[in-house]
């Protein structure tokens, strides 16, 4: 492969980065063919030992999803993560995707229970205007005790998912680290 074709085949391969943070990559990539070049070296013995494009853009991705879900913790900025750490290889399918669906199934019915707990004294009250001849005050003193048990599971779950967002972007850097070389001790 020649060094147009490297470089097309990178570039091609980082269009979902900002057009600057690619442009700073294909020349430090331009650099190691004109080193390469100068220390006697043909352009195809270059490409060969920098690796496939294809597979340098999806660690350099992984990476810059990364370090941006760093910088800004947000919904999306996970999920690209995620996927871009995903694409690095077919086992972090199961390694990365199968944990992340089981934490966000927690996550999810935490959420909901805390929730439908907050909103019991509601739905007790609406039963109450529905079928006034059935309505118990124990039910209503019930509700409110699980109302305050919901507040409780809904401030748990709140700070809940933000640890297991930082926890699961610290387990993301890990498997980038495995897949990229084996995990050094520093």
């Amino acid at each position: 492969m020649t060094k147009k074709q490297f470089l097309s085949r990178l570039d091609s391969a980082l269009k979902s980065l900002p057009a600057d943070e690619r442009q700073d990559i294909l020349q430090d990539y331009r650099e190691h063919f004109d080193i390469g070049l100068e220390k006697g070296n043909t352009e195809e013995e270059i490409a060969a030992s920098l690796g496939s494009p294809t597979q340098i853009a999806k660690e350099l991705l992984a990476a810059y999803h990364l370090e941006k879900v760093e910088t800004k913790t947000s919904t999306g900025n996970i999920l690209r993560a995620m996927w871009a750490v995903v694409g690095l290889g077919f086992l972090n399918l199961v390694f990365v995707l199968g944990p992340f669906i089981a934490l966000t199934g927690v996550m999810v019915a935490g959420w909901i229970s805390g929730i439908a707990l907050v909103l019991s004294p509601v739905i007790v009250m609406a039963d109450a205007i529905a079928h006034p001849e059935t309505f118990q005050s124990f039910f209503l003193f019930i509700s409110i005790t699980l109302c305050g048990l919901g507040f409780l599971v809904t401030v748990g779950m709140y700070i809940a998912t933000k640890a297991v967002a930082r926890g699961f972007v610290r387990y993301l850097k890990f498997n980038v680290k495995i897949v990229k070389g084996g995990y050094k001790y520093d």
